[in-house]
């Protein structure tokens, strides 16, 4: 069992968060289907990056940090969450957004996640490209250092060993819900970016022994062998950090699921969205967990599932950004 008691940790999520299966919906895919409801996380709207955040603050209040440093695409929900628990501990919060989706509308750059950063009362420095973004960091926490502000910076998503740790915890806590139900847990099933919350799902069910298939549905790289890859690393580096000698699993990563690329929506996102709303009365958001559904929906159909298998939905959040999203709903394929 993972010993996470000796790390830093600043208590900001609602948990545990539910475990209910989702019926309905699994009828509709011929499956045994259950979810975890991430978004029930609690802190502004809630979602993956808030078990993260209770590790990576606590060791920023650790290490004297004076304020903290992040980055993200425009509509990132991992920035949202971060300048929220940056409030929570009194942190003063810079936010680096990255114009990296080719989405222009008002509602894109106005709406959603970034009027919620806004209001949350971020420090915010829009950057206009991926490409430009690592040498603007470089010299905003450079300044910050001679300012005597002592940065903390965290890569996007929080997608560090420590920021792993969170979902380490998930698996454990999932793990426990699980056995209380009486359910085999096969499979599990979440979108996966920047790496942290499948590594971390690895290496939690590593550290335990368990037999779980944690499957990533590649929302973010043009390549899927480099997330394969990030997560691969990024497990082994968490189950290093834990000081727990267990080999993680092959990592499962699907990359049929992104479409044209990072943010932008797909046919399958919409229905995967619709189907969820119309069965189970959930919301799920078109960059993350939409993609993620329809991949889970894309592997049902293809019978990648045993008959008697479960299959669990990792729920990672993201419906502010359902709101950035409203001009591209108008012209979604009708249902």
């Amino acid at each position: 069992m993972p010993d996470l008691s000796t790390f830093e940790r600043f208590s900001l999520a609602h948990l545990p968060t539910p475990f209910e299966e989702w019926k309905r919906l699994g009828a509709a895919l011929g499956m045994r289907l259950y979810a975890k409801r991430d978004d029930c996380t609690g802190l502004a709207f809630g979602g993956n990056k808030t078990r993260k955040l209770e590790f990576l603050i606590g060791d920023a209040l650790a290490t004297d940090a004076k304020c903290l440093v992040t980055v993200g695409a425009i509509q990132s929900n991992h920035c949202r969450q971060t300048v929220a628990a940056a409030n929570k501990a009194g942190l003063p919060c810079h936010l680096v957004l990255v114009d990296q989706v080719p989405i222009k509308t008002e509602a894109y750059t106005h709406s959603g996640n970034v009027q919620l950063d806004h209001l949350l009362g971020a420090s915010i420095h829009n950057v206009e490209s991926k490409e430009a973004a690592p040498e603007f960091i470089l010299n905003l926490i450079s300044e910050l250092q001679d300012a005597d502000k002592s940065p903390y910076f965290m890569p996007p998503g929080g997608s560090t060993a420590i920021g792993a740790l969170g979902y380490v915890a998930c698996a454990m806590e999932l793990a426990g819900q699980a056995e209380i139900a009486d359910i085999k847990l096969d499979h599990v099933v979440v979108a996966s970016s920047s790496a942290g919350t499948q590594a971390g799902l690895v290496a939690g069910f590593a550290a335990l022994g368990a037999d779980v298939k944690v499957h990533g549905i590649n929302v973010y790289e043009d390549d899927p062998a480099k997330l394969t890859e990030a997560v691969a690393g990024l497990a082994d580096e968490t189950l290093s950090l834990l000081g727990i000698e267990a080999a993680a699993p092959e990592t499962i990563v699907h990359g049929n699921y992104r479409g044209e690329g990072y943010g932008i929506p797909t046919d399958g996102m919409f229905e995967a969205l619709k189907l969820t709303a119309r069965e189970e009365g959930v919301l799920l958001d078109p960059v993350y967990t939409g993609k993620g559904m329809a991949g889970l929906m894309g592997l049902a159909r293809a019978g990648a599932f045993g008959e008697d298998e479960t299959v669990t939905f990792i729920h990672t959040g993201g419906t502010p950004g359902l709101f950035a999203y409203t001009p591209q709903f108008g012209a979604a394929p009708a249902s």
